[in-house]
Parts: structure tokens; C-alpha cells; sequence
């Protein structure tokens, strides 16, 4: 799924998550990342393999949107 590996990853605004898991979404079949919090109340959340690999514009510069740090 678009080399997103399991592991720890760090978000653009510094936060960090770890993805558990990839699957399919039930009616439309796009890849997912499964992932939680690691931080805080540790919530659990779901995201589009394809935003997950975006990139974002911080400061007139692109980023990646998750930086795989390790697992």
C-alpha cells in the first residue's frame, strides 16, 4: 500500500502515531492506515492510504505529511 510501513511516524505538526495496521475500506475497497495517538488519550483513527503519503505545504515549503521515524 504505497510503502507505508507499520512503526512510528511523525506528523508535519510535530505530534506522533503509530500505524498499527492497513486495510481496506468495506464499500469502496481504498486502502487505509490504521493508526493511533501517541500522545494524549491515545485515540485511535483511520486515513486514506493516498492522503497519508501527501505532501503538505508548511512555510512555502512541501513536507511529507507523516515521516516514518521507526518501528
Amino acid at each position: 500500500m504505497n510503502n507505508i510501513k507499520l512503526g512510528k511516524y511523525k506528523h508535519f505538526k510535530g505530534n506522533y502515531y503509530e500505524v498499527i495496521a492497513l486495510a481496506k475500506h468495506s464499500e469502496t475497497l481504498e486502502d487505509m492506515v490504521v493508526y493511533k495517538a501517541l500522545y494524549g488519550e491515545q485515540g485511535m483513527w483511520v486515513r486514506p492510504a493516498s492522503m497519508w503519503n501527501e505532501e503538505v505545504e508548511v512555510d512555502d515549503v512541501k513536507v511529507k505529511r507523516f515521516e516514518y521515524v521507526d518501528e
